[in-house]
């Protein structure tokens, strides 16, 4: 049976869900992350893109190239809800979907010819889908394997459909420019480019063990199979474990500390808002770190009792990451976690809680009940807490 993947991506997917709420901010230059010039670029629209606005800007060099865009907040638990929705969908295409994050999942669409038609087809009906019952658009990559559908579905953005063929696949990647392959960033092009491999092709005449003259193993490996338009094993789907997580990937590697703490916080508040919704509680915080030469580190605490706030998670995390990173690594990747989590709410009353925790929890189940039906509020971070410098 033929290896068939699909890659999807919710196009500019904060945007997309504000200007689909709000028909007032189509066709503009949307910032999604808030008005404050101390936060950071989570999402935009093509159209500030167009001024070379991108996530993980700062707020304020946002501002100086797009003074005429609109600055709005972030609402998660909307976002969270369209995100279900989509989601839904692409269950009832697929048995196996493996969500990257809220806007992006793989499907393994091997063998559902019979039910969707070759590919192609497959994958317009899935985007058609999508469009009818909730009036956003996605782009979809098709390939053999999880690399050449990511690739396949960013080559053709947006409201893209890309399938390349599996006899096409080398000739693909060698379109792609190195610094656009995921999992290269910054400090490994420029070791390519230093020994002058600057393509696939290039990269293609170097045999694994010359790799691992110069490269680590993991990185090795990761080059060799990229070259040859093989899976790297960058998307492995981790065991299923009872948790809620959420990851993002940064567009360069960076030892910014203040960058850092920001999306530890937006990743604290992702989770949070997701055990609200879900009614499920932890009192263990993880982190995942990965570095720019592809290399992991992790960590976890259990507290002794169960978390209650944002704050709380992310301060926990914020120890976990100040005690595990060295400071003079890069790094392209961070995750949090709740790990262990549990059915039911935390009762809000009883001496083990301490009052402003309870308080925050309430403010925060108060986001999220009010976001949920339509309200426009500030996200939680900018309510109560800030990033410290």
């Amino acid at each position: 049976m033929e290896s068939i993947w699909f890659h999807v991506d919710m196009d500019a997917f904060y945007a997309s869900v504000e200007q689909l709420d709000n028909p007032e901010y189509r066709n503009k230059p949307l910032i999604v992350g808030g008005v404050s010039n101390r936060g950071v670029v989570s999402a935009c629209s093509y159209e500030a893109r167009a001024y070379k606005v991108h996530s993980a800007m700062p707020i304020f060099m946002a501002k100086k190239l797009c003074p005429n865009g609109i600055y709005v907040p972030t609402r998660m638990s909307r976002y969270l809800e369209m995100s279900k929705k989509i989601f839904t969908i692409l269950h009832s295409f697929s048995p196996t979907v493996q969500p990257l994050s809220i806007d992006e999942a793989f499907l393994d669409m091997s063998g559902t010819s019979r039910l969707f038609g070759i590919p192609r087809e497959a994958g317009a009906k899935l985007k058609l889908k999508v469009y009818e019952e909730t009036g956003l658009i996605i782009s979809v990559g098709i390939g053999s394997n999880k690399l050449i559908a990511k690739l396949a579905s960013d080559y053709d953005k947006p409201n893209g459909l890309c399938r390349v063929s599996k006899n096409k696949e080398i000739a693909f990647i060698d379109t792609i420019s190195l610094g656009k392959i995921p999992g290269i960033g910054k400090v490994l092009l420029t070791d390519l480019n230093r020994h002058y491999i600057t393509t696939t092709i290039q990269l293609r005449e170097y045999s694994l063990e010359q790799l691992n003259k110069t490269f680590s193993e993991t990185t090795s490996n990761f080059l060799y199979h990229v070259a040859r338009a093989k899976d790297p094993g960058l998307y492995q789907q981790e065991a299923k474990s009872h948790s809620i997580s959420n990851e993002t990937t940064f567009p360069e590697d960076t030892t910014d500390s203040n960058l850092l703490k920001y999306y530890l916080l937006e990743l604290s508040q992702k989770v949070v808002l997701r055990a609200l919704d879900e009614k499920v509680h932890s009192s263990t915080v993880a982190i995942k770190i990965r570095y720019a030469d592809f290399s992991y580190a992790s960590s976890q605490i259990t507290l002794s009792e169960s978390l209650l706030s944002i704050d709380q998670v992310y301060q926990t995390a914020l120890s976990l990451l100040l005690k595990k990173w060295d400071k003079k690594t890069s790094i392209r990747l961070i995750g949090v976690a709740l790990q262990d989590v549990k059915k039911g709410e935390v009762s809000d009353q009883g001496e083990l809680f301490d009052d402003e925790n309870q308080k925050r929890r309430k403010v925060e189940k108060a986001i999220l009940a009010l976001q949920e039906k339509g309200s426009l509020l500030t996200k939680a971070s900018t309510l109560e807490y800030r990033v410290e410098e």
